[in-house]
């Protein structure tokens, strides 16, 4: 099987990596830039994003998405959800039709609130679409440590399809028929995790941390249920799983932009800072629009829009958090 992935980011690089490894299949990586291919090529590493790891000469490195997708079996779009859709439309053209897509991409778009994979039935038109989320920080794939995610898609042989091309002995894949939990939970998790960055920028300790990424998830499925997702995918891999490793792990793009956050620095000066995109930054706008509009009551999604957009010192956040109106644990 031939398999197309698109973004040469870190997780598009990391999935070529991890299927790499069989050799029986066929790994075209692809860039929209035709000089970071060409880098990736005579360096044998994608610098930008792993330097020191060096990629395999059996992945295909191009910028030419027709020869990229051409006889694929399969396309896997690792493209940031901020940029799919600018990204999409030129593709469109050549992209095969009825080729399955699977999305690694976790986030909401700001504007209309569009899952990934709603973007991509947008723009790609009628295919079978699947996301592939749960905890699985493109640093530690690319060292071949041990993972386990959810292949979810409402199409049952297309997440078994991507459960048999990157299950491994380093990587477990389970399914999931919960397309909207699943990647609503990819969105959900990144904007609790710069909460609980904001956490560790303000020196508070584990006990803070376990409270928020409790309640968190409490968020999370209030939100989830609320647009028809289940609340058992959000204490699946997709949900808490992701969520933990998210909210403490170094590699969290969302966490660390957290820290930085409760360190007191502002979004516009950590954005100039880092070329990495943290989907949660967006989708704690859309989400808490959303929320407000749906009646369901999301605090902490409110405090990080709060200190993000508002220019809301982190402190205080918390000190409004812990000051609210005393309730039942159950509410």
């Amino acid at each position: 099987m031939k398999i197309a992935i698109l973004g040469a980011g870190a997780m598009g690089t990391a999935c070529s990596l991890m299927l790499a490894a069989r050799e029986d299949l066929e790994v075209v990586l692809w860039t929209h830039l035709k000089e970071h291919a060409d880098e990736i090529r005579h360096e044998h590493e994608n610098r930008r994003f792993f330097p020191g790891v060096p990629l395999p000469q059996r992945i295909h490195i191009t910028s030419d998405g027709d020869l990229a997708v051409s006889g694929a079996t399969l396309i896997v779009l690792a493209i940031p959800t901020v940029y799919l859709r600018q990204a999409l439309q030129p593709l469109a053209t050549w992209m095969p039709a009825h080729v399955p897509v699977a999305s690694v991409a976790k986030g909401l778009e700001q504007q209309t609130f569009a899952r990934p994979s709603q973007i991509i039935a947008e723009i790609l038109h009628q295919r079978p679409l699947a996301a592939l989320c749960g905890p699985s920080h493109a640093e530690e794939l690319a060292k071949g440590l041990p993972a386990s995610v959810v292949a979810a898609s409402d199409d049952a042989e297309l997440a078994h399809l991507v459960q048999q091309v990157f299950s491994s002995e380093t990587f477990r894949v389970y399914t999931n028929d919960d397309l909207i939990g699943v990647e609503l939970c990819g969105a959900l998790k990144n904007i609790i995790a710069i909460a609980a960055g904001a956490c560790d920028g303000l020196g508070f300790g584990d006990n803070t941390k376990s409270a928020l990424m409790a309640r968190g998830l409490v968020e999370m499925v209030r939100f989830t249920t609320a647009l028809g997702g289940r609340a058992e995918t959000c204490y699946g891999l997709a949900g808490i799983g992701d969520l933990i490793t998210t909210c403490i792990s170094p590699y969290g793009r969302n966490r660390a932009v957290g820290e930085k956050l409760g360190k007191g620095m502002k979004l516009d000066d950590i954005l100039a800072s880092t070329h990495a995109v943290a989907e949660g930054i967006w989708a704690s706008r859309a989400v808490r629009d959303r929320s407000l509009q749906l009646g369901v009551e999301m605090p902490i999604t409110h405090e990080v829009c709060e200190v993000l957009f508002a220019h809301k010192p982190a402190r205080e956040a918390v000190r409004d958090l812990m000051l609210r109106e005393p309730k039942s644990e159950s509410c």
